[in-house]
């Protein structure tokens, strides 16, 4: 599901571990095979930027105006069933834990998430300053939180998301990127379906 953020074809990537938990990847390499550029992964997080230092705890990421719970999210989301991939862009993350209790069986992946966001069996975490390493319409669902929910972003969460499938942004402001229609927007949450 990965994919390098320099413009080329796409590979898939070949990963080097280091130290394991389980079958959690700690420490290793991620390498690709078109450009050879290679990606540490420390401490459970693949760094696809050449900034590895975020981990300080001073980066404080914007809370949405009206808290969300996982129970309103996972009704947003429309999933059923197990199985496939969530992408978590910035501050969503925080809700990988309290979604994982509801909705077993899904894989969470965090992009760019807070510094205090750590690597657990159904999260893995990914950080890129330029784009969604992963490949196109991979994911079940995206949730992008009010730090990223700019343009950009928001253009690669639908890149990344699967054709009827849900974008939750939280804020209720936000744009829809091209080929995502909008579904409903208030309490702090835009919701739309990528065409």
């Amino acid at each position: 599901m990965l994919r390098c953020p320099e413009s080329h074809e796409e590979a898939l990537l070949v990963m080097s571990t280091g130290e394991m938990l389980g079958r959690m990847v700690r420490t290793g390499i991620l390498g690709c095979p078109v450009c050879r550029r290679e990606y540490p992964i420390i401490k459970g997080v693949v760094h696809f930027s050449g900034n590895v230092k975020r981990e300080t705890g001073n980066d404080a990421s914007p809370s949405p105006a009206f808290p969300v719970d996982p129970q309103t999210l996972q009704a947003l989301l429309d999933l059923s069933g197990p199985g496939g991939y969530v992408v978590l862009v910035g501050s969503a993350a925080r809700h990988a834990v309290g979604l994982a209790e509801l909705m077993g069986g899904i894989h969470f992946v965090g992009v760019n998430p807070p510094p205090d966001a750590e690597e657990l069996p159904v999260l893995s975490l990914l950080r890129c300053d330029t784009l969604i390493p992963l490949r196109p319409a991979m994911a079940r669902s995206v949730v992008v939180g009010s730090d990223c929910a700019t343009a950009p972003w928001l253009a690669e969460a639908r890149r990344v998301l699967l054709r009827g499938r849900r974008l939750v942004i939280e804020d209720e402001q936000a744009s829809a990127p091209e080929g995502v229609t909008k579904l409903a927007s208030g309490h702090g949450l835009w919701v739309g379906e990528k065409l």
